[in-house]
């Protein structure tokens, strides 16, 4: 009954994400349409009919994205990361009051299953070479998210000779969560962040374009 459930919210999903790109294309050929009846002589907006089909292969590979898109974000895996006192408030988000779970959130110990580590915590110098490989080891496409003051920039450590000043030092991020330590509902907020980022990633327009 349950993976019924699934195959029919699935479905639902696909149908919702197809009407809106066929919905986006149709407002966009109208505009373009009266935009080409009041300039008639305009190179930029008068459409070329051969360059219909790398339209029409944009066009899919666009509708290709949101899908894609939306199954990575429906399915993070975080790397279980936690230095100091941000890790408890990023475990109170497994627990059943937030119940990351239902978001698709699902811890794991190892990064080769794992495409976000959360860093939680400050990260000291010894400790950046075992991070570093523990996020070299994570397969593509990866994401970083810096939990905290101290792993924002060293926090109250920040001159303290044996802190890293900001964990972008180490490794590249993409959602910045503040706070000492930051509430869950800070975290969740920039886990929804790390979210939006990923709908609006080109995955295979890149590939298309290369």
């Amino acid at each position: 009954m349950h993976s019924l459930s699934c195959r029919i919210s699935t479905t639902k999903s696909f149908t919702y994400i197809t009407r809106r790109a066929y919905a986006s294309a149709r407002k966009a050929n109208e505009a373009r349409l009266s935009l080409a009846t009041q300039f008639t002589k305009s190179e930029a907006v008068v459409s070329h009919p051969e360059k219909k089909s790398s339209n029409t292969a944009e066009y899919v590979l666009t509708t290709l994205d949101q899908i894609t898109n939306w199954a990575r974000q429906g399915s993070l895996w975080p790397l279980s990361f936690g230095l100091a006192c941000c890790a408890v408030e990023m475990m109170q988000v497994s627990m059943p009051r937030y119940d990351q779970d239902r978001l698709g959130i699902i811890f794991r110990a190892s990064p080769r299953q794992s495409d976000v580590m959360v860093v939680a915590g400050t990260v000291t110098n010894k400790m950046g070479p075992a991070l570093r490989q523990c996020y070299d080891q994570m397969p593509e496409p990866r994401w970083v998210i810096s939990m905290g003051s101290c792993a924002n920039g060293g926090g109250y450590y920040h001159y303290s000779y044996s802190v890293v000043r900001g964990v972008d030092r180490i490794v590249p991020v993409d959602v910045y969560i503040p706070g000492c330590p930051p509430t869950p509902e800070a975290f969740l907020y920039g886990i929804f962040q790390l979210q939006k980022k990923m709908r609006r990633t080109k995955v295979t327009r890149m590939w298309y374009r290369r």
